[in-house]
């Protein structure tokens, strides 16, 4: 959530800085405790470095950092476009599924009212066939009344 911008006093390293944006205090706060830590673990591992040594090394590593998850970010959005169009094909097939059912049993009912009620319908293709026959049957005795 977009905040106004503030001020915001930083203590890095022994240094007060002051900071404006839209973060929260409560945001800043981790990251001068962060940027702190680091500093910290950078110069217990190499005490010949100085603060700002450390600092372009801490800044090289947090942009290697935001390109890493940047790139992962723009895979996760692929395969997301990925999967809605394989839900959308799925959704597809689902209705054709559905819709193949309903003419199957709909063509039961016909066998059903015609006596024929133990016959098994072999596939999608022939349930058409019984409905297309009943309806040819309809017109036939419309159009003879």
């Amino acid at each position: 959530m977009a905040h106004e911008k503030t001020r915001y006093k930083a203590v890095i390293a022994n240094q007060t800085y002051t900071i404006i944006g839209r973060e929260t205090k409560h945001h800043m706060d981790i990251v001068t405790k962060l940027i702190n830590e680091q500093l910290a673990e950078l110069k217990q591992l190499s005490p010949q470095m100085d603060n700002e040594q450390a600092a372009i090394l801490m800044a090289v590593n947090a942009l290697s950092d935001q390109l890493k998850k940047q790139e992962r970010i723009l895979e996760l959005e692929e395969e997301t476009a990925e999967l809605k169009k394989k839900m959308i094909k799925f959704t597809e097939l689902e209705n054709r599924v559905k819709r193949m059912e309903a003419i199957e049993n709909e063509a039961r009912e016909v066998l059903k009212e015609n006596g024929q009620a133990d016959y098994t319908i072999k596939n999608h293709v022939e349930a058409q066939q019984i409905l297309n026959e009943k309806r040819k049957g309809q017109i036939k005795q419309k159009s003879s009344n």
